[in-house]
């Protein structure tokens, strides 16, 4: 038999790793779980663990992010459901999950009862989080739009979401405490309330977009909302580190067709943590909303940089703002820093009005 190519190798040990890991996690917990041990499992050195993860954390979120995206996927409502029976059933979907008093022991919550704790270990995973967790709300925000019409509903969705994080940690600590249809009901009251979420037309600071005249020749990309490879064509693609993860919500509200690249100085450890939020929203999502839920966006984890590079963007950092408008399979303008998105989003093209 012929030998393996190194990157088929790669691949191969990586999914070892991968798969001893996970039983590794949902034996020992993160904390008591070793690097020698899960490599021992996979029949590999530890330098070989190593060479395919930078650490143990990073493995961790690396293990949740593929358990989240190769989650069954149940068939999205075929009917358009009001707005209130939506997040029901968004909630119901969520609360599905959190372990009961005679199952608490459940692979799936041994997995995922140290996910927050770590991430709270420090200012290096919080504030992507925190990032992240905007994304997850203007996701859900957006989704409950389309099914009411006329007014912004992100803070509606973060308020459900802190509702249903607080169950899920409540949940991991209290197996059985609450009532889950009482958690559906009152995620479903919250689009009765008025929390005064008004959309500024322009945002504070907003960067000035230029003309530009560049070729446009992206890869093929995963896109993190439907699973499907996407390879980008007219719109507006922006670059944004995780510190300005949320900062597409500009073009997407200037109406622009987006697809956002999310990049970090740490691709390792921060990009799997970025997959795992938007894949874990989109288990709920999947079975609340009909489908399309917004097919003008698309967010893709750009841990090697090749959708960014693509659009002119050769370094990037947690702070990366770019953004760039195709028209015609062309660049035809960029903006950098705040405000880059609503800039491009806005703008018309070379030689031409941007209507600002």
């Amino acid at each position: 038999m012929a030998g393996l190519s190194r990157a088929a190798t790669q691949e191969r040990n990586r999914a070892k790793v991968l798969a001893a890991a996970r039983d590794e996690f949902a034996r020992r917990g993160f904390r008591d779980t070793k690097i020698d041990v899960i490599a021992e499992r996979a029949e590999l050195t530890r330098g070989a663990v190593y060479s395919n993860f930078p650490g143990k954390r990073a493995l961790y979120f690396a293990v949740l992010a593929e358990l989240a995206e190769h989650a069954p996927r149940p068939a999205t409502p075929a009917s358009h459901p009001s707005a209130p029976d939506a997040l029901a059933a968004f909630a119901r979907a969520w609360v599905a999950r959190l372990p009961l008093a005679t199952d608490s022991d459940s692979e799936e919550a041994r997995l995922t009862r140290e996910l927050l704790p770590e991430i709270l270990a420090d200012e290096h995973t919080r504030r992507p989080f925190a990032q992240l967790m905007r994304i997850d709300a203007i996701l859900l925000g957006l989704a409950l739009e389309r099914l009411r019409p006329g007014r912004r509903l992100v803070r509606v969705a973060e308020a459900a979401l802190t509702t249903l994080h607080g169950a899920s940690q409540l949940a991991a600590a209290a197996p059985g405490f609450g009532e889950p249809f009482h958690i559906v009901t009152a995620c479903a009251r919250l689009l009765e309330l008025d929390l005064g979420d008004d959309w500024p037309d322009t945002p504070p600071i907003t960067s000035q977009a230029r003309a530009a005249d560049e070729p446009w020749n992206p890869p093929g990309a995963l896109d993190l909302l439907t699973g499907d490879t996407v390879r980008p064509g007219d719109g507006v693609v922006t670059v944004l580190g995780l510190h300005r993860a949320a900062a597409f919500e500009e073009a997407v509200r200037a109406g622009a067709d987006v697809t956002v690249a999310l990049v970090t100085s740490d691709p390792g450890e921060l990009a799997p943590l970025a997959r795992l939020a938007v894949a874990d929203l989109r288990v709920c999502l999947d079975q609340a909303f009909p489908a399309p839920r917004e097919p003008r966006l698309r967010i893709v984890s750009d841990a090697g940089g090749a959708l960014a590079a693509a659009a002119g963007v050769t370094a990037v950092s947690d702070a990366t703002e770019t953004a760039v408008r195709v028209e015609g399979g062309r660049i035809v303008a960029r903006a950098e820093g705040f405000g880059a998105c609503h800039a491009v989003a806005v703008e018309s093209g070379p030689g031409r009005s941007s209507g600002r």
